[in-house]
């Protein structure tokens, strides 16, 4: 299951099929990574609601595009949350000359990726990660956002 909370009304004037997105590639990413039940928050918030979790929680005081919390073994089986920031999404999605909702739902399957143990702290992780976020996105017609055309890795 995929809970998406919007705080910052801005994902919704920018793309009105937020909430259709977001559950689509997250389902999509779970069932990619052949992981079974367990469910996902998804924040959809401002710049400084994500500069204030990773200044919390990672002690790095900026805004970032998306960040991930696993949480704890837990009886409900609740996965974790991710967070999403507007202003560095809509603002990098512009730069690397893609729409924003190609963007979000690439970001949103590599957030789920790491709630469900993928990483890519390694050359060998990041390939196997940004391999099955190519295969999820893909499944979407979302273009390789890792190609050329497609601007930096996030």
């Amino acid at each position: 299951m995929i809970d998406i909370e919007i705080e910052d009304e801005a994902w919704i004037a920018a793309a009105p099929d937020v909430e259709d997105l977001v559950e689509t590639v997250g389902l999509a990413a779970l069932a990619e990574a052949d992981f079974e039940g367990g469910g996902v928050t998804v924040l959809l918030t401002d710049d400084e609601a994500v500069r204030d979790l990773n200044a919390r929680f990672r002690s790095k005081d900026y805004a970032t595009n998306v960040l991930s919390f696993p949480a704890p073994q837990n009886p409900e089986g609740h996965l974790g949350d991710i967070a999403l920031a507007f202003g560095v999404c809509a603002r990098e999605a512009t730069e690397q000359g893609k729409p924003l909702a190609h963007h979000l739902q690439h970001l949103v399957a590599h957030g789920v990726l790491h709630l469900v143990g993928y990483d890519h702290e390694t050359d060998a992780e990041a390939e196997q990660m940004e391999g099955l976020e190519r295969v999820i996105l893909a499944g979407l017609g979302v273009p390789d956002p890792y190609s050329a055309e497609q601007g930096d890795h996030d």
